[in-house]
């Protein structure tokens, strides 16, 4: 299928690792023209030329921390400097930490609403201009399937990526009629270094190790394994593309069967 991807401008947010720099890597090599965001300038470039290396194309490295509230308007306003239009934008961040309820303050859930929400808002709220121009205007919001099912000792992450979703569906009705789509992408458990992570706290709080917290979860999945990111991107890339003319408001989960309710 071709997914009409070609030529057209997109900025991924978190993407010198995981789920965005698989999702950067995938358009690339649908022809589009990428700018790549992350907070360690070292991490990045080493994303950049590692994609330069491997794919001919348009790449550019933007690092910049989202919980900052000024540096999502800049990282926009450097793509357009550099590509001169915005086409496609993903919306994504770091997971915030895991811990339990009555673990957390205040200062550590404002965190997590700045990484989990309000970076979205910001971004989205910075690109709106530019994606009014584009005829094939997307945006993707990267969240967790959390927002569904809410997984153990996650309590920031079930409630502020729910809020990222109510978000998008919003903007979905609100701007769609302007020609710009909102399609959240909701991951399960994928190989990436966020999950090894998670499992390493999984594993501190539980007593146990990480390999058998991995085996314990790969259980839940009908498959029996995690997703690889470029199971994870192809999906994305999907929701992105012109290919998905008529998808809007969606939260399409990813996750190898997880997620066990039925809406």
């Amino acid at each position: 299928m071709d997914l009409k991807l070609m030529g057209k401008t997109a900025f991924v947010a978190g993407a010198s690792r995981g789920l965005g720099y698989a999702i950067a890597r995938e358009l690339l090599h649908e022809g589009c023209k990428v700018a790549i965001n992350g907070r360690s300038s070292d991490r990045l470039n080493a994303a950049v030329s590692k994609l330069r290396a491997e794919i001919p194309g348009e790449v550019i490295a933007l690092d910049g921390d989202l919980t900052d509230a000024a540096i999502p308007e800049k990282l926009i306003n450097s793509t357009i400097d550099t590509f001169g239009n915005l086409d496609l934008l993903v919306t994504n961040a770091g997971g915030p930490p895991a811990g339990r309820f009555e673990d957390i303050d205040d200062q550590t859930w404002q965190l997590a609403i700045d990484l989990s929400l309000m970076s979205h808002v910001r971004l989205i709220r910075a690109a709106i201009p530019y994606l009014k121009q584009s005829k094939h205007a997307s945006v993707l919001s990267i969240t967790s399937y959390s927002v569904k099912q809410p997984i153990p000792n996650l309590v920031l992450s079930n409630s502020v990526r729910s809020a990222n979703v109510g978000l998008i569906k919003t903007l979905a009705l609100e701007l769609g009629h302007q020609g710009i789509r909102f399609n959240s992408i909701l991951p399960g458990w994928t190989n990436t270094e966020r999950v090894t992570e998670l499992m390493t706290n999984r594993a501190s709080q539980n007593g146990t190790t990480v390999e058998l917290e991995i085996t314990r979860q790969l259980g839940e999945s009908v498959f029996k394994r995690m997703a690889t990111p470029q199971e994870f991107a192809n999906v994305a890339v999907f929701l992105l593309s012109p290919a998905a003319s008529y998808v809007t408001g969606v939260m399409l989960t990813v996750d190898g069967g997880v997620y066990k309710g039925t809406l």
